[in-house]
């Protein structure tokens, strides 16, 4: 049954809903919970709770009717909110971007007629790109702002809508407060002023980026690379042929079950090449395509993984996320030498989740370095930045262009440091074993816990908080920092770090996802035996932080 209250908030929402669909589906479970179905009523108490969250992420979540959901009702309200904040600061235009995920294409028409309703010229891009076209577009264009609506590597039944602002990087607080307010004083959508004075872009924004990404690989550096790629079904494909292409690599070979969008995702449980199973086809194509390097994206493109062949375990893997950061962080500096490039002198910059290593290279090689909050929109905001990094795929080696992570320009960039490798005889594991005898083994690992339940994210967290452990696999906890009361004049941030003598943790809930997210570090010799070791420890310590979470 549905207390009077919730019916009231379902009616009024249903009446001012713009979208047949959506309508159909709120009147479809109201009558099936008037007839005693506990699971329509159940639908409707999960869709009509509280308005969908907005923050730095800005807005994520399943598609379906009613405001704890993503559908144009929502997104025209959250438009509407835009609008009026860069109306108060003198905001004159923005790029609108979008992906190939099911309404992303209608989000973005509502927003533009949203946006030209109250004055803003929008612009909107020429068809479904990926998230760093608009992110360079930003800039490019000179806009104020930039929306994207995607829900980049989430499951298929969701989609969302990332917020950016003239300077090419995703908002912090307290833009994200402002923006919620404006957004709750909306009254209805039936209120809101659309227009159609927008512009829908040509071809030539897509040709510029093509043109500057390809111009991001050194003249002199070799080419001679065999790449195989996978889009995930997601919109980076053509994108990213293009800039091989451009930049005058061989175009690779793809995983051509995977190549072209699709909203459904028919050959992923979820379409994140960090999710086991993911990069699967990838990796035996790899194999049978007799490749050297294995290159997937995810589906808007801004994250990047890279699959090698590992003589270990005589088998295809990806590298992890730190892996590759280490590495292209080591390339950064390497390259210049090699191709006669301007020296770097900007900073190295990494997210407090991942690995200390970046910090230990730049300091041997003279340059700065620093450790933001986790987010691309805190990284990206680092003055001077050369090049950044986070352990979830995703990198920034070309901040003059992209102001975010950016899958495509990451994979070009390794595709030159694997042909460089390759040119000597050597591979990108043989120069990670070069970084690690010098600087030491920088193990890192994660546990992702999934569940449903925000409250029991917050009760884990809020258990470590108060009951830390005092040992963590045979080690004394040296330090136990509550990352809500700000450490290393970073802002506060919900989560915990734990360090010994050679371990570090830090416990925090995502961002983007229903998960509680563990980062975990091993810091030790580079010796013969040492990777096995330190696998060992890390599966140790993933028991040990499950029991001191209460899970």
């Amino acid at each position: 049954m549905l207390d009077d209250a919730l019916r009231a908030r379902i009616l009024a929402w249903r009446n001012d809903d713009p979208d047949d669909g959506t309508v159909a589906t709120t009147e479809a479970w109201l009558a099936a919970a008037g007839n005693g179905d506990s699971q329509a009523a159940a639908e409707l108490a999960s869709a009509f709770g509280p308005f969908l969250e907005f923050g730095t992420a800005g807005l994520r979540g399943p598609l379906g009717p009613g405001p704890s959901r993503m559908n144009r009702a929502v997104v025209s309200r959250a438009a509407a909110g835009i609008a009026q904040y860069l109306l108060q600061h003198n905001g004159r235009s923005a790029v609108i971007g979008y992906d190939a995920r099911h309404r992303s294409l209608d989000f973005a028409l509502d927003t533009a007629e949203i946006l030209s309703g109250a004055g803003i010229h929008a612009l909107v891009m020429p068809t479904s790109l990926p998230t760093p076209l608009l992110a360079y577009a930003i800039r490019a264009l000179q806009a104020d702002a930039g929306i994207m609506v995607t829900a980049s590597h989430n499951p298929a039944q969701d989609n969302g809508y990332k917020v950016y602002l003239g300077d090419g990087s995703q908002i912090i607080p307290p833009v994200d407060a402002e923006i919620a307010a404006h957004i709750a004083a909306v009254p209805s959508v039936a209120s809101i002023a659309r227009g159609e004075d927008f512009t829908m872009l040509t071809h030539d924004i897509v040709d510029a980026y093509v043109n500057a990404a390809a111009s991001t690989v050194a003249p002199d550096a070799p080419r001679a690379i065999r790449v195989v790629s996978t889009s995930l079904h997601g919109v980076g494909h053509e994108p990213w042929m293009a800039v091989m292409r451009a930049a005058g690599f061989r175009v690779p070979s793809v995983v051509l079950a995977q190549a072209a969008p699709d909203p459904d995702f028919p050959t992923v449980a979820f379409p994140n090449p960090e999710e086991s199973g993911a990069a699967d086809m990838l990796l035996a194509h790899a194999a049978a395509e007799r490749s050297d390097i294995a290159i997937a994206h995810d589906p808007d493109a801004d994250r990047c993984a890279a699959g090698v062949f590992d003589p270990r375990m005589d088998a295809w893997r990806l590298l992890s996320g730190d892996e590759l950061g280490t590495l292209l962080a080591w390339w950064t500096m390497e390259r210049a030498a090699r191709f006669d490039l301007p020296a770097p002198t900007g900073v190295l910059a990494n997210s407090i989740v991942s690995s200390t290593l970046l910090l230990r290279m730049a300091e041997a090689a003279g340059l700065r370095s620093q450790q933001t909050l986790t987010g691309f929109k805190w990284i990206a905001r680092v003055p001077e930045l050369e090049f950044g990094y986070e352990e979830a795929l995703g990198y920034c080696t070309a901040p003059q262009l992209v102001a975010d992570k950016d899958g495509i320009t990451a994979g070009l960039r390794v595709a030159e440091m694997a042909a460089s490798l390759k040119a000597e005889g050597r591979t990108l594991l043989d120069a990670l074993d070069d970084i690690y005898s010098r600087h030491g083994l920088h193990a890192t690992s994660q546990l992702s816990l999934r569940m449903n339940d925000p409250a029991a994210i917050r009760k884990a967290v809020q258990q470590l908080r108060e009951r830390p452990p005092g040992l963590l696999v045979g080690e004394a906890v040296t330090s136990v920092v509550d990352l809500a009361q700000g450490v290393d004049g970073l802002p506060p941030t919900d989560g915990v770090r734990l360090r010994t003598q050679h371990l570090q943790v830090i416990v925090r809930p995502s961002g983007t996802e229903p998960k509680l997210k563990c980062y975990l570090q091993y810091v030790t010799a580079f010796e013969h035996d040492s990777r096995e070791r330190a696998a060992q420890v890390l599966e140790a310590l993933k028991a040990e932080i499950r029991t001191a979470l209460g899970l």
